[in-house]
């Protein structure tokens, strides 16, 4: 950014509040993050947070196609407010690989987190490698400095560690396949082999158009899990474009018996594919997908998803209607008080996240009228001054602080002064007043035009 040679201009205030005021009535949750194009979710916990891993389509789509070229991760305790915590690796971290970073799956044991993640070759065809990390946001490295598994179709794999600790990987698009790990996680069992499932109609539904001289519906993207002693195979279907269904067994071997649609063809927001995941955090399950939702998706431009939804008395999972609500109810309250990452975000407009090794993620790209929303914050008995990491080569810029909607009750505004330029970091205050109790904070940003300033971090400090 060159923000010194920006001309600043007033906005009319009336312009902003009718902004402002139609954004009031967006309760959208869904897609769950804004700032980039996701896809392909895949949710683990670990030491009671969910960590969100997404592949990650390009801005910018090449030869109409998928453009995709890292990987990323996301962090939540309360479901609502998505920490961003950057691309966490690429396929670069293969040496053998020339590109398209597909659907992966990380997941922790013994100490360390295991990413398996397909990519394409640098002499051709499709493989699943292996990256590993001490940390569940990286840095991760190959694990084997080759690839796990080799194969035409081999994309796409879920992994999944039963109670009596042995773990499967399961891939496969048109078919599907699984091996059963060893304990390392980084090579599996020889004697058995690669597997193919029986793909027919029985284990995996029924489709009028024949693929492979086959009518099965399963397509691609499996996700594996157990609940009360019965195996769950998720999977898109039916082609393009495609729908979720689900499979089960009383094996994480199978054989799996079809059950039925989970949700349907996504239209309007819908994207030609689909992605499941599944976790269940603090007794509520959900269903991870992805669907076209933000300006300029499409096929190639997809965002994460997630609904709520319980199951049948009979273990059955119901038909899941894709929302723009998506999870209404925060599983925990945010405290403020502490120090929250500015790329903690319940929703946003007209903002962007990047990061570097010096800061890490932080916040840019914020545009007059952007703002940033934060869920559930629980001020308690009130809160007396408000504090924020900023960068800016600009006077004059804002932070209005509004709650429960962005034309709410102001409760502090925070007049931003230069710090020399964008990359020299300072702490910033301003004083707050009337706020107590848990509301929805809205960050209101104000000023000329062009970028106004990059955003680190923030919190309040209590009375």
């Amino acid at each position: 950014m060159n923000n010194a040679k920006l001309k600043r201009r007033a906005t009319p205030a009336i312009f902003l509040l009718a902004v402002l005021a139609t954004c009031a009535g967006l309760q959208a949750q869904n897609p769950v993050i804004q700032t980039h194009y996701t896809a392909d979710p895949a949710p683990m916990i670990y030491n009671g947070k969910v960590y969100l891993y997404t592949s990650h389509d390009e801005d910018t789509t090449v030869r109409n196609f998928f453009t995709m070229n890292d990987w990323r991760c996301y962090s939540s305790a309360d479901m609502v407010n998505w920490t961003d915590l950057g691309a966490v690796l690429s396929y670069k971290v293969f040496d053998w690989a020339r590109g398209d970073a597909w659907a992966g799956q990380c997941i922790y044991r013994n100490g360390k987190f295991y990413y398996y993640l397909p990519v394409n070759q640098k002499n051709g065809g499709n493989a699943i490698g292996v990256a590993v990390s001490d940390s569940p946001a990286g840095p991760f490295k190959d694990a084997l400095g080759k690839p796990l598994l080799v194969g035409y179709g081999y994309i796409d794999p879920t992994v999944f560690i039963d109670s009596d600790d042995q773990a499967y990987l399961y891939w496969g698009n048109p078919n599907l396949w699984h091996v059963k790990l060893n304990a390392d996680m980084i090579s599996y069992d020889q004697k058995t082999g690669v597997v193919m499932e029986n793909m027919n109609d029985m284990n995996f539904g029924h489709r009028e158009k024949k693929i492979n001289s086959r009518t099965a519906d399963y397509e691609e993207g499996p996700w594996l899990f157990e609940r009360k002693s019965k195996y769950y195979m998720l999977y898109p279907a039916g082609g393009v474009p495609e729908h979720l269904a689900y499979s089960t067994s009383d094996s994480p071997l199978g054989p799996w018996v079809y059950k039925d649609t989970i949700m349907h063809v996504i239209k309007n927001r819908g994207a030609f594919t689909n992605h499941p995941g599944y976790i269940e955090y603090k007794g509520q399950p959900y269903l991870f997908y992805h669907n076209a939702g933000l300006p300029g998706g499409g096929g190639f431009k997809r965002s994460v998803c997630i609904e709520p939804f319980q199951f049948n008395a009979d273990g059955s999972i119901p038909l899941i209607n894709p929302t723009k609500e998506g999870v209404t109810k925060s599983a925990a309250p945010l405290n403020p008080y502490k120090k929250v990452e500015a790329e903690t975000i319940a929703w946003s407009e007209g903002v962007k996240t990047a990061q570097d090794a010096a800061t890490g993620v932080y916040v840019t790209r914020i545009n007059n009228g952007g703002y940033i929303k934060v869920r559930s914050v629980d001020f308690g008995r009130g809160a007396v001054s408000y504090e924020a990491r900023i960068a800016t080569a600009l006077n004059g810029g804002k932070i209005n602080l509004h709650i429960d909607t962005p034309t709410g009750p102001l409760i502090g505004t925070l007049n931003v002064a230069s710090t020399g330029n964008d990359a020299v970091w300072a702490i910033q205050t301003c004083n707050v007043t009337g706020i107590k109790g848990i509301h929805d904070l809205f960050f209101v940003f104000e000023g000329g035009d062009g970028d106004l300033f990059n955003f680190d971090w923030w919190k309040f400090n209590a009375k």
